[in-house]
């Protein structure tokens, strides 16, 4: 099945066209810039056009960067706080005149990875971290999602929100080395350890690029691989979660 795949962020709105049975992008990628501020209806005016360039008139999946309940978005990050409360599957669907299904931009990530990626064929707990702006999650046992778990937003033990502390963005501002990074994302897994116990712990984001620079701080006992997809892992997976809607 060939399925629209959308991934909107903060700075973009990217998607392509997606073969959903084997994880591959069967159209170029296109982006088109967030509008500011990203409202409601400024959000699905562009998921309109990107619809409108792919020519498509088929179901649409679409990462978001929120908690999504039953098509409700919930929190607001990186968006405009009016989304709060959004029935964003309706909205998108009626700005495109076709079937959108949203799901938090995380767990879309997750799912890529858990079907093609480096969480294929893992049983048990796992847990995939995406590190950038913030620190984004999505948690599976033996395949199965717990939507929205937001584990970015915990408190450590130091009592600082875990990613206030170790996210890239906080990286970049302190000027910090890839090992004294390390420390501080070792000292986040060793929480997300004790917690949750996973078997596989997957790191994605722009610093899963630079994994060679910190695994050597990373001292859990959890097998901590990088992520195998890049920028299309939201694209795919919001494609995966349309098509598991379809029934």
């Amino acid at each position: 099945m060939q399925i629209l795949g959308v991934d909107i962020g903060g700075s973009g709105i990217k998607g392509a066209i997606v073969d959903t049975a084997t994880g591959d992008l069967v159209s170029e990628r296109h982006r088109i810039e967030t509008p500011q501020p990203a409202t409601p209806d400024a959000v699905a005016d562009v998921l309109a056009r990107l619809v409108i360039h792919f020519n498509w008139s088929g179901p649409v999946g679409c990462g978001f960067p929120a908690a999504i309940q039953h098509g409700v978005v919930r929190t607001a990050a990186n968006i405009d706080q009016s989304f709060i409360g959004t029935n964003i599957d309706k909205l998108f669907s009626e700005a495109t005149k076709c079937t959108c299904y949203n799901l938090n931009d995380a767990d879309a990530a997750g799912m890529a990875e858990i079907r093609f990626g480096a969480g294929a064929g893992q049983s048990g707990v796992v847990l995939l971290v995406t590190i950038g702006t913030g620190l984004g999650t999505a948690l599976f046992t033996d395949g199965s999602l717990l939507p929205n778990t937001e584990l970015g937003h915990l408190y450590l033990e130091n009592g600082k929100k875990a990613e206030h502390y170790a996210s890239d963005a906080v990286r970049k501002l302190e000027d910090l080395g890839w090992k004294s990074w390390g420390n501080r994302f070792n000292t986040y897994l060793s929480m997300m350890e004790k917690l949750f116990w996973p078997d596989l712990i997957i790191v994605g984001g722009g610093a899963s690029k630079k994994f060679d620079k910190f695994k050597e701080q990373l001292t859990i006992e959890a097998l901590v691989k990088p992520a195998a997809f890049l920028n299309q892992a939201g694209i795919v997976g919001a494609a995966l979660h349309a098509e598991s809607k379809l029934g």
